[in-house]
């Protein structure tokens, strides 16, 4: 009885100690992820991250074992946010209209207010043929975009009264597609890439669906 009572109050301690852990990597992903914005995959170290943070290179090297996990935790960690983003559209949205409305919206405000965010995402996945160690993660992160493209059309699909006229990964590799493109252009032409995004995706919506 003894033996199962100290087993039982050491367990809380271990969960406890793993929750602090992922606490800290998770404030140090959220402090890394502006210097890797800025500079991207090729030109970041860990100790420039340290530098343009308030942890020391000792300290992030101490929860990350290099520069290719910190930069895949940071981005599995932003994208797994950026996946449920579109929720909230999808549960309340009762028009077709309305749900398309609701999606470019918060599409064209995160090209715009995060646009570095994407780019280093864009920037990862090219650098994963490159980097077998990145592949794991970036099909991963690839797989829950996908997922989250997937619902949007089901759900658009089902307030026009049609079915999905692709399946999920075309779906995705239209709409990522076309994202990519407007990261990429936004930089030289921030005035209209938003708008010409939207204007895009609105056309193709109607095409991935049929009767």
């Amino acid at each position: 009885m003894v033996a199962v009572a100290s087993a039982a109050e050491e367990q809380p301690a271990r969960v406890s100690g793993i929750d602090k852990i992922e606490r800290r990597r998770v404030a140090l992903a959220e402090s890394a992820l502006k210097t890797l914005g800025e500079l991207g995959y090729a030109r970041t170290s860990l100790r420039e991250i340290a530098n343009n943070s308030e942890f020391t290179h000792g300290v992030v090297h101490y929860y990350f074992r290099d520069k290719i996990d910190l930069i895949s935790y940071c981005v599995r960690y932003y994208k797994t946010k950026c996946a449920r983003r579109y929720d909230e559209v999808v549960e309340t949205a009762s028009s077709a209209d309305e749900l398309a409305a609701g999606f470019l919206g918060r599409m064209t405000q995160t090209l715009v207010e995060e646009t570095p965010m994407h780019k280093l995402w864009y920037d990862l996945r090219a650098q994963s043929m490159f980097e077998e160690q990145l592949r794991a993660d970036v099909e991963a992160i690839d797989k829950l975009l996908e997922e989250m493209i997937w619902r949007i059309l089901t759900r658009y699909a089902e307030l026009t009264g049609a079915t999905p006229a692709v399946d999920a990964p075309t779906a995705y590799a239209l709409v990522d597609g076309l994202f990519e493109q407007a990261v990429v252009g936004y930089a030289a032409n921030p005035e209209k890439v938003p708008d010409l995004l939207a204007d895009r995706i609105k056309q193709v919506l109607p095409k991935l669906i049929a009767a």
